[in-house]
């Protein structure tokens, strides 16, 4: 099975001048162009599994189109989607914000569906899904040091509490290194893929590793790595993999 992690940033891009003439400007683009762009590169690797970070559902961006919809209707997969903030966030009042969520699309049937929530940071949500005989969890982590490092820990308890073999992925925003991970890899009993040293962001000239698919034991990675694209600020990742029988 294949696993694409993808930060698409909305589908605004990475042109020149996405500061100007004040800073991120560029959230307010549209973005009909550039999402064609985006769901015929990951149609290109044929994923069974789709990791969206940073989607927009339907804003004056997209013409109210909904970019998960639309590149699920491509992919002819599942889909399950959610605001990034929580239920009784600010954010997720304000026209533009509450478009802005995460998703997973899957080739396979969702049997279950849950949408969990942080107790800190502004990105609170955390996506689980149940396919049969795997379990999946989407994130996308706070900037901030210490929220990052208790929603890590949060994240860890909940996952160890999982009754299939799963994968965790998402944009961690772990500006001070892969050892921040530590609490899900012993809490969760998580792994890395051994090939997975590989920076991310910015995508036009990768200096740190942000995203990443960790998995439990029972998972086998058979390859790992990052398309040199810039549709995104960020590189998207792919992860080859086999659950083991039990």
């Amino acid at each position: 099975m294949r696993f694409l992690l993808y930060n698409i940033r909305y589908g605004t891009g990475v042109a020149r001048g996405f500061h100007f003439p004040v800073p991120y400007h560029g959230y307010l683009r549209r973005t009909t162009a550039q999402l064609g762009h985006i769901a015929d590169f990951i149609k290109s690797l044929r994923p069974d599994i789709v990791g969206l970070v940073e989607a927009d559902a339907g804003s004056f961006r997209m013409r109210r189109g909904n970019q998960v919809e639309l590149i699920a209707k491509a992919l002819g997969h599942y889909h399950a989607y959610e605001s990034k903030y929580g239920v009784a966030s600010r954010a997720a009042r304000l026209p533009l914000m509450r478009k802005q969520v995460n998703a997973l699309l899957t080739r396979e049937a969702i049997q279950t569906e849950r949408f969990h929530y942080f107790r800190s940071g502004v990105k609170r949500l955390i996506i689980e899904l149940e396919l049969h005989g795997l379990t999946l969890y989407l994130v996308h982590l706070s900037i901030r040091y210490k929220t990052r490092h208790e929603q890590l820990r949060a994240l860890a308890q909940l996952v160890r509490q999982r009754r299939a073999p799963c994968i965790v992925a998402g944009d961690f925003n772990i500006f001070r290194g892969p050892a921040e991970l530590e609490p899900l890899l012993t809490i969760a009993g998580l792994e890395l893929p051994e090939s997975s040293g590989m920076a991310t962001y910015p995508s036009w000239r990768p200096r740190r590793q942000l995203d990443f698919i960790l998995h439990s034991p029972e998972v086998r990675v058979q390859s790992y790595f990052a398309p040199a694209v810039t549709f995104s600020d960020h590189l998207p990742v792919v992860c080859d993999f086999e659950v083991k029988p039990p």
